[in-house]
């Protein structure tokens, strides 16, 4: 069995993912109870940036932590592959 892969931003990103899926849970509530359009759009868009920004700062705490500063072969194939999600 592999050990878990756990950075010391983790607790931060639950956090910020946590929040995002309170706020989507909402919007759901929003669209069942016939909010205006405007409003769940604009709340939808905060969710999406919410978990944008949760992505990008997990993608960048990869590159920073987990990468050789040698930049070996595997690594450039593998931050090749990370930042297609950037």
């Amino acid at each position: 069995m592999t050990k878990p892969h756990v950075h010391a931003t983790h607790p931060a990103l639950i956090v910020r993912l946590k929040r995002a899926d309170g706020h989507l849970r909402a919007v759901i509530d929003m669209i069942e109870a016939g909010k205006p359009c405007l409003e769940i759009a604009q709340q939808m868009q905060a969710v999406e940036k919410a978990v944008a920004n949760a992505k990008r700062a997990l993608i960048h705490d990869h590159l920073d932590h987990c990468l050789d500063a040698e930049h070996s072969t595997a690594d450039r194939d593998e931050m090749k592959a990370i930042s297609r999600y950037l």
